[in-house]
């Protein structure tokens, strides 16, 4: 697998990809190829939240857990899909509460792209996943290159905005320095939890206060 990843995040992350486990993500992915296993998202988008969102443009960070495993939706970023794919609940929910905090209107596409470029890193915990097996390549070893994604932007950088909706994602908050980012935590937007703590939270706006408190440009989140 040649990594296709913006230069800013190879630089930042170079001591990752020599080590053992990053080799061994490699190796899983190939055998799992040449076994005549689907991987999504296609291999060019793997590295999509990286190369969208370069580390010194990184302003507010939204963890997912992998990517969507039913075929066309997974593209690289937590939540979005491709124009044209039908959006999924989750990100449906995440309109909603759009809707609600700061009036925008719901869209037709659940292509999350035009945050990216404006330096929201949509990241998931696990970069890869085979078709119609949720979590699959939870334990090959993606863990450890996001957490150390997610612990670079800490160190490296001052008033990032970090969205941590659900538990998993809230499991992270360890790795963030919270003497200089703002961590704001939630109920997942999945249709199980959404109506415990998501509906409400405000986050793009708070998200949003804060960026400009902190002398930094504030997202559009319209879409």
């Amino acid at each position: 697998m040649d990594v296709k990843i913006d230069e800013s995040w190879k630089e930042a992350l170079k001591q990752e990809f020599p080590k053992t486990y990053f080799q061994q993500i490699v190796t899983h992915l190939k055998t799992e190829r040449m076994t005549g296993e689907t991987i999504y998202p296609p291999g060019s988008l793997i590295f999509n939240a990286y190369n969208l969102t370069p580390f010194k443009n990184v302003k507010v960070v939204i963890i997912g857990q992998d990517p969507y495993h039913n075929p066309g939706q997974a593209h690289g970023l937590s939540f979005s899909v491709p124009d044209g794919v039908t959006p999924p609940p989750s990100l449906i929910n995440i309109f909603k509460e759009l809707h609600s905090d700061i009036g925008m209107q719901i869209p037709k596409s659940g292509n999350l792209t035009k945050w990216a470029e404006q330096g929201v890193m949509l990241l998931n915990a696990s970069l890869t996943v085979r078709k119609n097996e949720p979590m699959s390549h939870a334990k090959i070893g993606w863990a450890e290159f996001t957490n150390s994604t997610i612990k670079k932007i800490s160190e490296q950088k001052e008033n990032v905005v970090f969205l941590l909706w659900g538990k998993f994602a809230q499991e992270k908050q360890e790795l963030i320095d919270e003497t200089k980012h703002l961590v704001l935590k939630a109920a997942h937007p999945s249709p199980f939890s959404a109506d415990k703590g998501f509906f409400g939270c405000q986050h793009f706006s708070k998200a949003n206060n804060y960026l400009v408190k902190n002398g930094i440009d504030p997202i559009d989140w319209k879409l």
